[in-house]
């Protein structure tokens, strides 16, 4: 099992969109959300995700083909 942390950048009709319902409904991946900004039009959310590392890099692939940023985020989230 692998752990990836990521940061998911949301514009437009995106921020609507259950992107990380479906990318824990989809695949093999246990999502946990440490932080997010939502508004309106944009928003960011900073997640954890569990599962086989080859599934999670599917996921990332198919959430990035969605039009949502994906950017890896180092360290830990909580403390800063």
């Amino acid at each position: 099992m692998g752990r990836q942390r990521v940061k998911f950048s949301f514009v437009g009709d995106r921020v609507k969109d259950p992107i990380i319902y479906q990318l824990g409904h989809n695949f093999q991946i246990v999502t946990n959300i440490r932080r997010a900004d939502v508004q309106e039009e944009m928003g960011w959310v900073v997640l954890e995700l569990d599962g086989d590392d080859k599934e999670i890099r599917r996921g990332l692939d198919w959430v990035r083909s969605t039009g949502v940023r994906v950017d890896l985020v180092s360290g830990d989230v909580i403390e800063g």
